[in-house]
């Protein structure tokens, strides 16, 4: 691959949660990232992607760009660039940086196989990318195959199907209870981890989702992310009535949800429970109430757990695909790498034409101008056609270099590409 893509950043892989989420870029400091980059040292093919599992900057540079990037962060996020040093990794190998990102748009490597909403978020990344006009011809191609496989990933293999994820088939087991609700309200006790993937998996969802913890500012701070309005613990706890489904992922060494409050509320319908505690917040007799129905951790893990393994048996496809796409991307990729060639002998076969109907049409009339000029371009695009399929065929057998080599020593192409500039 004739280029130089490369990737610096870190993952849940090498670097904790703790520093992951202190250099979590948002969209605005995402865009300031790449135009940094981009006039700073001229980097080009320029993206950012940035989630609670990675940060990582693709680009196009000669150089390994990774403390011109540990400035920018340090001056955005106000933290030292040493400290930020000593986690930033870079992939400097081009064939292995664009491999990485199949592998991240498609869910391979990710804490959860086939986290289905890493997709969307690496397009969100291009999109950045696109708005900053830092994408070029090679990331824009690169994007649109990947795409492409994605859609054939969703389409032959089950790799995509069911939630793997806690959080996630949390979000797909409501879906499932309400589906004949019209407008069901949502309530979320608490924001540990879990709690807090279940609200941002209903981010930018139409759902009635409202939000509560005993650490308010840590609910409010969310609740602005998510576009979701937050209530006061006690006050969530006390109006649990008002809610179809309540979800508590709350940290507490005894039930915050018991049956005596459960049998005071007088509940007129279904009422759903799902507890994604441990210990667990929801004392279990609350099932004994007519209209109450609760879900556990063990519900949940087991529908995720089922899926994870179907995903699993499908990462051999999913591989296989890539493969085939990637095959065709370096294809194009190395071809692109021909085309300066291509340019430099059109421009060096015109300079020649140029001259001579200079030298022969001093004296002629227009009309033979005319005819001379459309019979001289048509012999030119005729010579050029085999060189051009030879060079590209060379491409493909790895041996495009050699060619290139004896075109510009037989037509000196740096030379006559100046002329025609």
């Amino acid at each position: 691959m004739e280029n130089a893509f490369k990737i610096s950043g870190f993952s849940f892989k090498n670097t904790p949660l703790e520093i992951r989420e202190k250099l979590a870029l948002n969209e605005p400091e995402a865009k300031q990232l790449m135009q940094f980059l981009n006039q700073t040292v001229q980097a080009n093919d320029l993206m950012v992607l940035s989630t609670c599992n990675r940060t990582e900057i693709y680009y196009d540079h000669e150089l390994d760009l990774n403390n011109e990037i540990a400035t920018s962060l340090s001056l955005i996020k106000g933290l030292n660039k040493e400290e930020i040093l000593k986690h930033l990794t870079c992939t400097s190998d081009s064939e292995e940086a664009v491999n990485h990102l199949f592998e991240v748009a498609m869910g391979l490597d990710a804490q959860v196989v086939g986290d289905i909403q890493i997709s969307n978020q690496v397009k969100k990344a291009y999109q950045w990318s696109a708005d900053e006009n830092v994408a070029g011809p090679f990331l824009h191609r690169l994007m649109h195959t990947i795409f492409y496989a994605n859609k054939r990933v969703v389409q032959e293999t089950a790799f995509r199907d069911g939630a793997a994820s806690v959080s996630y088939a949390a979000k797909e087991l409501i879906e499932d209870l309400t589906s004949e609700f019209k407008e069901p309200k949502i309530l979320i006790l608490g924001l540990g981890e879990i709690g807090e993937d279940v609200c941002r998996n209903y981010a930018g969802t139409t759902k009635s989702v409202t939000i509560a913890n005993r650490t308010k500012e840590k609910a409010v701070t969310l609740g602005v992310e998510c576009n979701f309005p937050v209530i006061d613990f006690n006050k969530a706890l006390e109006t649990l009535a008002d809610y179809d489904v309540i979800v508590s992922s709350v940290a507490h060494s005894e039930p915050i949800i018991t049956r005596d409050m459960i049998v005071s509320m007088n509940i007129l319908s279904h009422k759903f429970f799902i507890d994604l505690s441990v210990p667990r917040s929801i004392e279990t007799s609350i099932e004994d109430h007519a209209g109450a129905l609760l879900y556990n951790i063990d519900n949940i893990q087991s529908k995720a757990s089922e899926a994870l393994n179907k995903r699993i048996a499908a990462v051999p496809d999913v591989k296989r695909i890539i493969s085939e796409t990637q095959e065709e991307f370096g294809e194009w990729s190395r071809e692109m790498a021909v085309s300066p060639t291509i340019k430099k002998l059109k421009n060096a076969l015109e300079a020649i034409r140029q001259e001579e109907l200079k030298r022969y049409l001093k004296d002629g009339d227009s009309t033979e101008a005319k005819v001379i000029d459309t019979v001289t371009k048509s012999m030119m695009q005729k010579i050029i056609k085999l060189p051009v399929l030879q060079l590209k065929a060379a491409c493909k057998r790895g041996e495009a270099e050699t060619l290139i080599d004896v075109l510009n020593d037989l037509f000196d192409l740096d030379k006559a590409d100046q002329k025609v500039k």
